[in-house]
């Protein structure tokens, strides 16, 4: 029996020049990546500006630590997103990003993202219920999971607001990005960002209409609270700056509560989606996490208290998020020299951290391309700065341990129910817009436990 290999992107084996770039960027982001990168500790060229992919560890920790102020987001991502989330927390810089980031740390404690727990064990006992009924068959997992992390990041957020048509907002938001996320050849010129990009002219009553929503959702959200347990919105409005005690007007709540619901929803579920894609394929890893499940769980619902007695589970999320990472490409403008590897690094520079070579970079991972979740589960042995799902440093991303906790209890609920199968010559794509996606679908054959 051949070995399976999951699917991988074909990456660049020649320089690709202005409109080679342009057209790379616009069908799969991570087709720019020269293959060579996932060999060398960094890559650099010139299209337009001057540009390096970086992937050494050391490397990595200057610009995501110790060098921090000199790498912020790139002018693409933030003109890409400002204009639906504003100066929140995901694109803010300096002290007005410090100042969001302390007021909104303590909504992601532990214990509040336990107390969290319930609304996504309900999500995924809902997931198993609409998935029962296409059992026996093939089932497009990618769509299921959508739906299940729509319902977690909606009830968590605006778990009692009414008036407002929760389905419509996040439609619109998902429009807005697939509409606006695509790179210009004004971009990988360098113009400056007044330059007006054509595909992103027509999106201003878009945009008006989801502030609109968003702000209507709030004020029912207000309205209608009578002493129910405490919710995100809840928790970021009851959130001050330690050092100032500002907390945020509701324009910014407003935007904030956009940018968890555009990097909370889909990534979750593109983790959950490649994670079952993986394991439809290996029945071993599969069986050897079902069987962790019913030992921890026995017949009752997966929560928070049983996720330290899941590590295998937590290791193929891991290893889902190693091969497939969400935010697979981001790049970072340097502000002044620095020198990162043997390469000097000028004021101007396009700083690319390309995480989908870093981890299947041959320097640093045993058998890069394969599915081996048991890598993952003496954790200490991964170096750090290797592996970097959900970046590191001062801006990681503030949701990691929320975003874990959903993908092992909707994916130990869902184990625990079904069986999955691979389905043959229907594989996924993946492609990276915004973020890196299965095109087709994630089809597998799904039976009863």
């Amino acid at each position: 029996m051949d070995r399976f290999v999951p699917v991988k992107i074909a990456l660049g084996q020649k320089p690709l020049g202005i409109w080679g770039s342009l057209q790379a960027a616009r069908n799969n982001v991570l087709s720019l990546i020269p293959e060579i990168a996932t060999r060398q500790p960094i890559v650099s060229g010139k299209v337009g500006v001057r540009w390096h992919m970086v992937m050494d560890p050391t490397a990595l920790r200057r610009i995501l630590r110790d060098n921090l102020q000199n790498y912020p987001k790139s002018t693409v991502t933030k003109e890409l997103l400002r204009p639906a989330i504003g100066e929140s927390l995901f694109i803010a810089e300096g002290p007005h990003w410090k100042w969001q980031r302390q007021a909104a740390a303590p909504v992601f404690t532990h214990r509040n993202i336990s107390n969290l727990a319930p609304i996504m064990t309900r999500a995924a006992a809902a997931a198993t219920e609409r998935i029962v009924q296409h059992t026996g068959r093939a089932v497009d997992l990618y769509s299921e999971m959508m739906d299940t992390t729509f319902d977690v990041i909606s009830d968590v957020t605006f778990s009692n607001s009414d008036g407002f048509d929760r389905k419509e907002l996040f439609k619109m938001i998902d429009t807005y990005i697939d509409s606006t996320a695509k790179v210009s050849i004004l971009d990988i010129l360098g113009a400056p960002s007044w330059v007006p990009r054509p595909s992103r002219a027509m999106i201003g009553s878009d945009i008006r209409r989801i502030k609109s929503i968003a702000d209507r959702a709030i004020a029912s959200h207000k309205a209608n609270k009578h002493g129910e347990a405490a919710d995100l919105l809840d928790l970021l409005e009851a959130g001050e700056d330690p050092d100032t005690k500002r907390r945020m007007t509701r324009p910014e709540l407003r935007d904030n509560l956009l940018a968890f619901i555009v990097a909370g929803h889909e990534t979750t579920a593109l983790t959950l989606s490649w994670a079952l894609y993986l394991l439809s394929h290996d029945k071993d890893a599969q069986n050897r996490a079902r069987d962790e499940i019913n030992a921890a769980t026995g017949d009752g619902p997966i929560g928070a208290e049983h996720l330290d007695k899941l590590p295998f589970v937590r290791a193929v999320i891991d290893e889902a998020l190693r091969l497939y990472p969400p935010a697979a490409f981001v790049s970072r403008t340097a502000l002044g020299p620095d020198r990162l590897c043997d390469r000097n690094v000028t004021a101007g520079d396009t700083v690319m951290l390309p995480f989908y070579a870093l981890h299947r970079s041959h320097l640093y991972w045993d058998d890069p391309d394969n599915f081996r979740p048991q890598r993952f589960m003496k954790p200490n042995k991964i170096e750090r700065f290797t592996y970097l799902p959900f970046g590191d440093g001062p801006r990681i991303c503030i949701g990691a341990s929320f975003a874990l906790q959903e993908a092992v209890i909707i994916l130990a609920t869902l184990l625990k129910r079904f069986a999955f199968t691979a389905v043959a010559r229907k594989n996924p794509e993946p492609v990276m817009i915004l973020t890196l996606r299965p095109k087709g679908g994630v089809w597998v054959h799904v039976d009863k436990i």
